[in-house]
Parts: C-alpha cells; structure tokens; sequence
C-alpha cells in the first residue's frame, strides 16, 4: 500500500493519480488535508474564480417510463402530482423570460412514453424562437438515447437532429453510478453505463460541450467513486468535450431507499475535494447549490469547487421533492455574496465557461 505522504507528494507535484491511490487518498487523508490540495489544484485551474449563471430549468413532465429506486421525481401516468407541459405551455414559460438577463435554458424531465425526437427537438425549437440569444442545455443522456432509439435513428443522425434544432450543450444527468452491478440494482431499467458514456462521447464528437455527474452518498462504496470518476476521466482524455463535473448528493425523501439516510457534510466535502484532486482534465467542478443548500455550497468552496450554478428562480423540482430548498431560486447578489463570504472572485459566465461583463 502506497504511503499517504507519497501520495500526497503526487497531488502537490501535479501528477495525475492512480485508482488505487485515489481510494487511499478518500479514506485516510485528513479532511482538512483534502482540502488544502483541492484547492491548491481548483487555483491552477481557475484561480480565484468562482463562477455562477442566469439560469431556469423547464421541466417538461415528471412523468417516466422508468422507475428508479432513488428517485423522487417519477410519477406514473395518471398520478394526482404528475405533470405534461405542451408545447405551447413550454413556450409560454420560456416567453415570460424574455427581457430578463438569463443565458441558459436548462431542459430535463421523466422519459415521457408519448414524446418523440421530432416533439423534443420541437420544443427546442419554441425555447429558441422565444429566447433567441439564451443557449439551450437540453436532455440527459438517458431522455436522448430513448428519443433517438424510438425514432428509429443511429445516435450521430439523432444527435445531428437536436443539434440543428438549438441544442447547445447536454447537462450531466443520468450517470448515478456506473459499476454495473449497483446500477442494477438501482436503475436497472435505464441506459447502460457503456451508453451514458457514448452518448456524450458523441456529443463532444460533433462538437457539443457537455456536463458530468455522479449519483453519490447511497449504498456505493469508496471504490465504486473512485471507478466512476476514473471512467469519466478517460472518456474526456480519449473524446474531450466535459466542461465540469457536478458530485450530486442523494437526498432521501420520498423515495425507495429513504431509510438509508443521507451521508454526512464531511462526506460531502470529501467528495468535492477528491473530486478536484482525481479529475485532472475536467476544468470545473460544481457545487450545485440546489442540492447542497447556501452554507454547505460556501463551504464546498474550500474543497476545491469553482462553480456554484445560477438563479434558478423556483425552476426546478427535482431536488426540492427529495427534501431540498422547497422554492430555490438565488439572486445574483446572494450568488456573489456567497462567494465572496468564502474568499473567492464572484464571476458570471455563460453555458461554456465565457465570462461575461455587464454594465448594471
């Protein structure tokens, strides 16, 4: 077994680690010494920067052909709580935007059984038309993948489709965890994780940057971590085209696994942190505030963070009905506010990481 103070030697000297060092790291390291390398690594890739956005979620229908066991999300068809927004109730939501300084639309929701890649790609098309110099981030590899199988359509022709239709960029949704027999377990009716990767490696082929995750804080071992974040990390050597990694908390509420609780902030932290020390290639890392809440994101921001999300403005339900901030939504000043707090230079980008100057 390798040495902490070897593998700490590697991390300070900008070597990239191993798998097996990485484990080693997570379960032994000191969390403060954690914390004192991923930010030494979060500073070279950004230095003091820490960027935020203008930014609402549309979420079509939380109606879904799948049925997680971590999800709080899905509902059936003809459920009291389910939603289906039409097209021109998209629009509409899209509409009442115009005139506000968002950059970013963000479009996730279930795998709905009745939309297909033309309505998809249609509804790109509305936000578009309503928002025309806001880019669209549209679907997770797993709504994609399903929309352009049902089509009938390889993945490039698919993808070339919501390509030419405004998609811009592809969030990061969709991975939870990749070892084969917990995805099993857990999601065993989704994509592959041999799928996720394609998908994304074929975005970041044709040229669209993309988003990564990993479902954290469950039943996955340290191991099962360090595996995932390893397998992102090649994908993005062999096909570059991620611009951050986002670790996503499990919340437990109202879901399957709710007796399992939730893991603890040091493990939150450690995530972070580690996920900046392994993650070499991946400029950013994102603490998704939505998930973690404002004093756990600040916090996030010494472990090596350097992205906290927009202001979604009450856009978003996903985490809120797993047990998060009920109504989140965080105006520009609180975004700067939070990181200043930590000690960091507050920056406002766009989808792909340009920063952006206002005169306000």
């Amino acid at each position: 077994m390798q040495n902490i103070s070897h593998i700490v030697d590697y991390v300070r000297r900008g070597e990239r680690l191993t798998t097996e060092d990485a484990v080693i790291l997570w379960q032994n390291a000191p969390l403060w010494l954690l914390g004192e390398l991923a930010v030494s690594r979060k500073r070279a890739a950004s230095g003091e920067l820490v960027y935020y956005n203008r930014n609402i979620h549309i979420e079509p229908s939380n109606i879904c052909i799948f049925n997680c066991e971590f999800c709080s999300f899905r509902r059936r068809l003809g459920d009291d709580d389910a939603w289906s927004l039409t097209l021109d109730e998209v629009e509409e939501r899209a509409r009442k935007m115009q005139g506000t300084p968002i950059t970013e639309v963000h479009i996730v929701g279930g795998v709905h059984p009745d939309h297909t890649l033309e309505s998809y790609c249609e509804m790109i098309r509305r936000v578009k038309r309503a928002l025309p110099n806001v880019a669209i981030k549209a679907y997770t590899a797993v709504e994609i993948l399903y929309m352009i199988r049902n089509a009938g359509l390889e993945l490039e022709e698919g993808m070339k489709r919501l390509i030419e239709a405004g998609m811009e960029s592809i969030p990061g949704g969709g991975a939870e965890i990749f070892d084969e027999e917990l995805r099993a377990k857990l999601c065993p009716e989704k994509c592959s994780s041999k799928e996720w990767l394609e998908v994304h490696a074929m975005a970041h082929k044709l040229g669209i940057s993309t988003n990564c995750t990993m479902l954290y804080g469950h039943v996955e071992s340290i191991e099962q971590r360090v595996d995932h974040l390893d397998r992102l990390r090649k994908l993005q050597d062999e096909a570059p085209g991620f611009n951050a990694f986002i670790p996503l908390k499990y919340r437990s509420r109202n879901n399957r696994m709710s007796e399992i609780g939730e893991c603890s902030v040091q493990d939150d932290m450690r995530t972070i942190a580690m996920s900046r020390i392994f993650l070499d290639n991946i400029p950013h890392i994102k603490a998704y505030w939505v998930a973690y809440g404002k004093s756990v994101t600040e916090m996030a921001l010494a472990f090596g963070a350097d992205d906290i999300d927009g202001t979604i403005d009450d856009s978003t339900k996903i985490y809120s009905m797993a047990g998060a901030d009920s109504r989140p939504s965080m105006s520009v000043e609180e975004l700067e506010a939070l990181v200043h707090d930590a000690g960091f230079v507050a920056v406002e980008r766009d989808t792909h990481y340009n920063e952006i100057s206002r005169n306000e």
